[in-house]
């Protein structure tokens, strides 16, 4: 899916969050898709069951679960870039009765980037997981996932006349040797108990942390388009970051005469503790983006002076109801409200540019949702829903100040599609969404953030996916949106685009596999995406421009045995793919033309 409504993720301003499990994922890892067993994606507000989700709507990413039946894979990629990545998956019962089950994936992975950095990105990966199936009508899972990662620091580029700076790809404007190093672990168990056909309860737990390092690195600070120097900082930034997420919910199916409930009520708690600090030495370090001479020395680690930090701690309670209402066979409602209450505390880490201080936020919210949907006949459906969210802001000023929660409101309407006897399913959607004080990347510091007075984006998305005829497969989208801000601390701001939101956007996958005979198993899949002109930062001082990159992929699957190579960026179009929103770095390049091939066997 590439609509306009982004992944959040740094240096990107969008409204839809990622989950896990359908756990809020808050600590950021880096999620490996080697344990996932599919990607739900769910638009629209959705703060009713899930707390601080943005309101676009959110990804749901579903790990892979333990089978009743022995199942082993491995698989090897290769291909550009030195891109080495084994992987295995195994899966069965660990007692002869059935009654405990196992699953294990693991990888490691080392590729090569195509700018002028030395470290590679390497990653190590491995996720247990256990079933338990207590009793008929009770069930307990418990996972793991651990991810430790090694990767270059790469800060993209600044921009020159409105437009980022004709450079080549390879060309960086931090240092060669700068490095950031990550750890996340996840542990949680999910119980689920049902009292009969009708009603069950569920609980879970999950710890989550993640550190990151970014050792000492030379961090641009600002770039003067007149003589083409980029200023630059010798920096280190740590932080670390605790979560524990706990959520209880009773599910019921009951009736009320002719009309049927789907009733669900519960409550959820996560508190969260970080701690941030930073180290600067603001000797400038200056560097000509169009002749770079690299080599800075790099001090110790504790020579740097203390630019300072924080640490902080928030406890978020949240209690909801909602009833999934079948009012007739065609017409269903929906109908649910959420209050959540907010405590959060940060106290100052001092240094050169923070004073020793304390904040607290306490704030309270009431985030009500509806929805409705009439199925007009068999194979075509309307729908509409409204929704408000809230959400926590874990970013910090560079100051040390912590920014006040999210709210978000939002609406849509839409048409659904079943074509083709449920084979092709179609959908159309106007969308309408606001949210306040959003945190964004701060254009003088890109470690800190800064908060946005309100951002507004509305439009329309089509999507299209499905079997046209047998073995042949299409996914395809299309987005217009209309993004700017609505209100700021700085007025000059209110009225321009958001930054990294394309106005038009596209993609097109489709595959097809014969499906007998000799060639039975062979296939083939072709793929374009379209992203149309973005703004770079909020002040829309640069543009990112337009592209269209061609994928395509070759494959061939024989009893046990799968070969695929997939190719990425064919024509080797050279792009801009997203920027932080800082004129003077952030602007990054996206991928060259890649070449991946794959052999996996299963018994």
């Amino acid at each position: 899916m590439h609509s306009a409504r982004f992944l959040k993720c740094p240096g990107i301003t969008g409204w839809l969050s990622t989950v896990w499990n359908e756990w809020r994922n808050d600590t950021q890892p880096i999620n490996e898709i080697a344990n996932l067993e599919r990607i739900e994606v769910l638009k629209g507000p959705a703060s009713i069951l899930y707390g601080a989700i943005e309101p676009g709507g959110l990804i749901n990413l579903v790990s892979k679960q333990p089978l009743a039946n022995p199942f082993y894979e491995v698989e090897l990629q290769a291909g550009s870039r030195g891109l080495v990545r084994p992987r295995f998956d195994i899966t069965g019962p660990l007692t002869e009765d059935g009654k405990v089950l196992y699953r294990l994936n693991g990888l490691y992975q080392s590729l090569g980037n195509f700018r002028n950095l030395e470290q590679n990105d390497q990653r190590y990966f491995i996720a247990p997981t256990l079933a338990w199936k207590i009793g008929d009508r009770t069930d307990l899972n418990l996972s793991l996932e651990y991810n430790s990662a090694t990767r270059p620091a790469d800060f993209g580029l600044p921009s020159k006349d409105g437009k980022v700076v004709d450079v080549p790809r390879d060309r960086i404007i931090s240092e060669p040797s700068d490095t950031v190093t990550s750890n996340s672990l996840d542990i949680g168990y999910r119980l689920e108990h049902r009292f009969d056909e009708n009603w069950k309860l569920r609980n879970a737990f999950r710890y989550s942390s993640s550190q990151y390092d970014f050792g000492v690195i030379a961090l641009p600070l600002a770039f003067d388009p007149a003589t083409n120097i980029v200023t630059r900082s010798l920096a280190s930034q740590d932080s670390q970051t605790k979560n524990y997420t706990f959520q209880t919910s009773v599910v019921g199916e009951f009736a009320t005469g002719d009309v049927k409930h789907t009733l669900l009520a519960g409550l959820d708690y996560v508190n969260r503790t970080s701690r941030t600090f930073s180290r600067v030495d603001f000797t400038p370090r200056p560097l000509d983006i169009f002749n770079p001479v690299y080599g800075v020395a790099k001090p110790a680690e504790d020579s740097l002076e203390p630019f300072g930090g924080d640490n902080s701690s928030a406890s978020n309670w949240g209690f909801f109801l909602q009833d999934q209402i079948s009012l007739t066979q065609n017409l269903k409602l929906l109908a649910g409200i959420r209050y959540d209450t907010l405590s959060q505390r940060t106290v100052n880490l001092p240094g050169s540019s923070i004073e020793s201080g304390e904040t607290t936020i306490n704030a309270t919210a009431f985030t009500p949702r509806i929805g409705l949907l009439y199925q007009l006949t068999d194979t075509l459906s309307l729908y509409g829903n409204y929704s408000q969210s809230f959400t926590p802001n874990t970013a910090t000023t560079v100051t040390g100040q912590p920014i006040e929660p999210q709210r978000g409101r939002g609406y849509e309407f839409g048409v659904k599609a079943d074509l083709l006897d449920s084979k092709l399913f179609a959908t159309l959607a106007y969308f309408d969404i606001t949210n306040q004080n959003v945190a964004v990347t701060d254009p003088n510091f890109p470690l800190f953030s800064i908060a946005n007075g309100e951002q507004r984006s509305r439009g329309i998305e089509f999507d299209l996916a499905g079997e046209l005829s047998p073995g042949w497969k299409i996914i395809a989208s299309y987005a217009y949106t209309n993004g700017e801000v609505t209100a700021d601390s700085d007025p000059a701001n209110v009225g321009n685009k958001l930054f990294g939101v394309p106005e038009h956007s596209a993609s097109l996958w489709t595959t097809y596999e014969i499906q007998s005979g000799d060639l039975q198993g062979l296939g083939l899949g072709l793929g374009f995406n379209f992203v149309g002109d973005r703004q770079g930062d909020l002040a829309n001082s640069f543009t990112l421009g337009s592209y269209v990159t061609t994928n395509a992929a070759i494959f061939y699957k024989r009893d046990n045995w799968r070969f695929a190579i997939n190719f990425k960026n064919i024509g080797d179009i050279k792009y801009i793919d997203s920027s932080f929103g800082n004129a003077a770095a952030g602007s990054n390049f996206g991928d060259p033309f890649t070449v991946i091939g794959s052999l996996s066997v299963s018994f």
